[in-house]
């Protein structure tokens, strides 16, 4: 084929959605070997270059996607051309139950990490949504996660750094489900230095569930790639899974009592609401659990991301934890993922797919305790501990033997500053200690190992930015 003929083609191609395949691939024997967009996969594309595309815009355009997207076709109910701003691919599953495999895994990230990422991009669709996810690790799932490499067996083949990253197949294709992730990006987590994994795996998940590309700019469904943090679903975004699958299910309310009749004049009769007021109550247990700050309550639970009390809080922690215990006296999350609660002479844990053991008893843990009031995993990365807190003492935990270090137990002087029978303890991201009891809070300073200067302060105040009072703030002046 002459050139000229060759040149005149290759457009012609383009404008049908038709890429073909770069010059650069090993596999010379495969390169005339076309990629119709059909119903095949959805590409997102382009993190540093523009290498994949045959009209590659100017290195000022934003990354997108390298599929064309769908047409916009007129709404012809209302009888006007309203352009529907999310996009569907024709398919959804039939069911709201959806397990997930990964398969392997890149090799910048540990596979907890990795883990933990892939449930936080699925947890963007589940919150708005009656979907619920399940990683499994062996046997059949419904969508499997891969990393792999250049040719894998779908005629969609990865170029190694830069251009395509991931593709993914919508339901009611012939490899519904599939998601797949070049293993030779620079993949990162939190940060703009490489490709975000958890915008990658969200953008792809909005796929695999039946999502097209979106002409809203900012959605996360829009076919360019912008690294935003934190990530979060548009209206848009919204819009478009909620027309396949609907809204969340609204957790179940608890029974309605009839009040009885009035007995006598001094007594009333009046229920007061289930519901805890975050500006008015203790807490029973705090823990940092996936990167997000949770209050737990009387069986309810706040939820704070990036300092933000998040909409649709308090909410019933079996929301979250299905099993949990009615009521929690202590929480925290293990080095490999697994979370811990405590409540009473027994504890549960859940494991990264959320499935519970328990309850066990606190006893086998080596305690001398009946019950245990506090947890948490205090340190730097390479000296991480867990401690368990009661009254005047606590204990260093190992949650690998399940077994706490010594049986004796050591006392609460040693956190210098810190009062005794606390209720609650967390640590934040710079590694500083908050202690609670009752509605104050100790800061502890990992370096001078003691309480900052300025403590106690109300946990109301400076969690969940209430009104102050003058007699809950001189309570401990």
């Amino acid at each position: 084929m002459s050139l000229y003929l060759l040149l005149s083609i290759l457009p012609a191609l383009y404008l049908l959605g038709v890429q073909t395949a770069p010059l650069t691939l090993r596999s010379p024997q495969k390169r005339t070997q076309g990629r119709t967009w059909k119903d095949q996969s959805l590409l997102w594309m382009q993190h540093q270059t523009t290498k994949g595309f045959l009209n590659a815009p100017d290195s000022k355009n934003p990354p997108r996607c390298g599929v064309p997207d769908f047409p916009v076709s007129p709404d012809s109910s209302n009888g006007h051309n309203r352009k529907k701003r999310f996009v569907l691919s024709g398919g959804r599953w039939d069911k709201t139950d959806l397990t997930y495999k990964i398969i392997r895994f890149p090799w910048q990230l540990s596979k907890v990490k990795v883990r933990r990422t892939i449930a936080e991009a699925l947890r963007v669709w589940s919150e708005v949504t009656p979907l619920n996810f399940t990683e499994v690790r062996d046997g059949r799932s419904d969508i499997i996660i891969d990393f792999t490499r250049y040719w894998h067996g779908d005629n969609l083949p990865f170029d190694g750094p830069g251009g395509i990253l991931a593709h993914a197949f919508f339901p009611k294709t012939h490899r519904e489900g599939d998601i797949h992730f070049d293993y030779d990006e620079a993949w990162t987590i939190g940060t703009n230095l490489g490709t975000d994994l958890l915008q990658v795996a969200a953008h792809e998940f909005g796929h695999v569930l039946g999502l097209q590309h979106s002409s809203v700019s900012k959605s996360l469904m829009s076919p360019f790639y912008t690294f935003r943090y934190p990530l979060s679903l548009s209206a848009d975004d919204k819009l478009g899974i909620q027309y396949l699958y609907g809204p969340p299910q609204p957790p179940t309310p608890p029974p309605t009592i009839k009040p009885e009749p009035k007995p006598t004049e001094s007594e009333s009769n009046e229920i007061p609401s289930s519901e805890p007021d975050a500006c008015s109550t203790d807490f029973d247990a705090v823990s940092t659990i996936r990167g997000e700050l949770f209050f737990f309550k009387s069986g309810y639970v706040w939820r704070l991301r990036g300092g933000k009390l998040q909409t649709g809080y308090p909410a019933l922690a079996s929301r979250h934890w299905k099993g949990i215990p009615e009521a929690v006296d202590a929480a925290f999350e293990d080095s490999v993922g697994n979370i811990w609660f405590f409540y009473g002479s027994q504890y549960w844990v859940f494991d990264g797919k959320l499935q519970a053991s328990g309850p066990l008893q606190v006893s086998d843990l080596g305690l001398t305790v009946p019950r245990v009031q506090a947890a948490f995993v205090w340190g730097n990365d390479k000296n991480r501990k867990t401690y368990l807190f009661r009254g005047y003492e606590y204990w260093r935990f190992n949650p690998d033997t399940r077994l706490v270090e010594s049986g004796h137990s050591r006392s609460m002087a040693d956190w210098r500053g810190v009062p005794t029978s606390i209720d609650a303890v967390f640590r934040d991201e710079q590694g500083f200690a908050y202690f609670l009891r009752g509605l104050y809070y100790w800061k502890f300073d990992p370096v001078q190992v003691r309480v900052l200067e300025g403590y106690p302060r109300l946990i109301s105040q400076d969690f969940f930015n209430c009104p102050v009072t003058s007699s809950s703030a001189n309570s401990l002046r």
